[in-house]
């Protein structure tokens, strides 16, 4: 019988029921743990880090992504500054296959395990495709690395040629809960994403879905995500942050205190703590130097080094530095297969 959150602390909840039983924290009581305050804060970090050594271990998956296809997507997803329906300055670019094997060394050479090859587009056509069988195939014959890939909405052919060409990772984010997904995206559905997710888990691929935070949702809304998230049961949830970017309809908005981000990796653990966490976009803006080390002790057990799509990210040596001070050994890539 699931612990009851009302007339008993949720941080003693969460200890018996996810750290002993290893059972996840329902929506509610994920909301009750986005409402502890900030004198919690601490107890709280170090009680998802419990959970995530428990059933993560300590090492840190390491991961490095490349655009193939910037900007022009004809979507409106309102954060966003690679849709063509915005002002926001990106304009669309196409990525050649030695730039993409180049990208490829160079994120290996962090010692990380993948690389992921992302296309700002509503799906995949023909000729994107065809982009990817070559890149994927360049990159497979000359660096040793997983390949993963994030090109929207697919089909199940589409799923099946991903398959075929060694794509062993499919990146496909929920975006936010299902009540909140209208205020974020108008292009296209929830269970449009949905579908795509869950032929992809039905591949045999990986699934890698997550979310942004910080977009204007309720706290109700964003414990729905979480419970979402672990109703699909992803392989890995990259968690964003969203860092406003102009000409966007998010772009005015303010970026999350660097509290409530903690917080929100903290319940993202309970609420998920068999699943790789992921720290994604916005971390750099949100959380500074000083948050990022404390999410790595509060839940985070996977990291993406170096840029973002269209945003910069750390210097990767600070990250691999980080990580080798906090003893947190890189996962090899033996262990990803």
């Amino acid at each position: 019988m699931t612990a009851q959150v009302t007339g008993t602390d949720i941080l003693d909840v969460a200890r018996e029921q996810v750290l002993e039983r290893g059972v996840p924290l329902t929506q509610e009581q994920v909301l009750a743990v986005l409402r502890t305050g900030d004198d919690r804060l601490q107890d709280l970090l170090a009680l998802a880090h419990e959970v995530r050594m428990r059933y993560q271990g300590p090492a840190v998956e390491v991961e490095g992504i490349v655009s193939l296809k910037t900007g022009g997507c004809p979507e409106d997803c309102h954060f966003c500054s690679q849709s063509g329906q915005f002002t926001s300055p990106v304009r669309s670019v196409w990525l050649n296959i030695p730039e993409l094997v180049r990208a490829a060394k160079q994120t290996a050479a962090t010692g990380a395990s993948e690389f992921c090859i992302v296309a700002a587009v509503r799906g995949p056509d023909e000729k994107l495709m065809e982009q990817m069988r070559e890149g994927v195939a360049a990159i497979r014959a000359a660096v040793d690395i997983q390949v993963a890939a994030s090109l929207g909405m697919l089909t199940q052919e589409q799923v099946d040629e991903l398959v075929d060409m060694g794509v062993h990772r499919y990146n496909h984010n929920l975006e936010a809960g299902r009540s909140y997904f209208p205020n974020v995206v108008t292009t296209h559905s929830f269970d449009e994403r949905l579908d795509t997710c869950r032929m992809v888990k039905e591949s045999g691929m990986e699934l890698c879905c997550g979310g942004l935070v910080g977009m204007g949702e309720t706290l109700e809304q964003r414990a729905e995500l979480a419970a979402q998230l672990g109703e699909l049961e992803p392989h890995e949830v990259p968690l964003n942050f969203l860092n406003p970017r102009p000409g966007t309809p998010f772009g005015d908005l303010e970026p999350m205190p660097a509290n409530d981000a903690l917080r929100t990796i903290a319940a993202f653990r309970l609420a998920l703590p068999r699943t790789i966490l992921r720290y994604a976009g916005g971390r750099e803006l949100t959380l500074g130097d000083l948050g990022t080390r404390d999410g790595l002790l509060g839940g985070i057990n996977a990291v993406i080094v170096g840029n973002y799509l269209t945003t910069l990210g750390r210097d990767p040596r600070e990250d691999l530095a980080l990580l080798d001070e906090l003893e947190m050994p890189i996962k090899a890539l033996n262990e990803t297969f």
